[in-house]
């Protein structure tokens, strides 16, 4: 049976696609089957096609991305725009099976836990549909512990205790961004928390 990530966020923009990439490239590294979904998107399909470069292109893009609208809104209004809708059994069905080719499949949410995907669900609600691990993603920064609880506060108890905190490291480091590790560490845990390291160009 595969197992399934889902990354999601505190927000939108806060480096769930390059998060789901680094982590997509590592599983394929150790020789694990991967591939790399992000189901629903709005606004344009960059992060979807990272994601299938990512996992060395073994989907089509709209196997990776079948739900992508073009207004940069939340996808429930994006689809409405289109005179289209997404429902969680239809975006459930395809990632199962997906997954029956995959030992692990990595998928990306679309904003934040609780940004509206379709039609009366969210990533919340498609994580514990899928039954799949969550990962929260946010930026190192000032105010991160408090944005990390509150979404493990909106998870289900069971998911909230398996999921994972990624803290993306930002172009400057500071005081609370050396200092939240450790402070969540203390309410989660330390072996649930990675800290991602700064990825672009720093300013000067």
């Amino acid at each position: 049976m595969s197992w399934i990530v889902f990354i999601t966020g505190t927000d939108t923009g806060v480096g769930k696609s390059i998060f789901a990439a680094v982590l997509t490239r590592e599983l394929i590294s150790k020789g694990i089957r991967v591939a790399a979904l992000k189901p629903i998107c709005s606004g344009g399909r960059e992060d979807a096609r990272l994601a299938r470069t990512a996992a060395g292109n073994v989907l089509s893009l709209d196997e990776v991305n079948p739900w992508h609208f073009r207004a940069a809104l939340a996808p429930v209004l994006a689809a409405r725009k289109e005179k289209k809708r997404v429902r969680l059994r239809e975006v459930v069905a395809h990632v199962r099976h997906v997954a029956q080719r995959f030992e692990v499949v990595v998928v990306e949410g679309a904003g934040g836990l609780l940004s509206p995907l379709g039609e009366g669900f969210d990533s919340r609600d498609l994580t514990v549909a899928l039954e799949a691990r969550p990962v929260i993603v946010c930026p190192n920064k000032l105010g991160a512990v408090n944005q990390v609880l509150l979404v493990l506060a909106a998870l289900p108890k069971k998911f909230a205790m398996q999921a994972e905190v990624a803290l993306v490291s930002q172009a400057n480091p500071d005081l609370a961004s050396r200092t939240n590790k450790s402070l969540l560490a203390e309410k989660i845990g330390g072996k649930r928390i990675v800290v991602l390291p700064w990825l672009g160009r720093r300013e000067k």
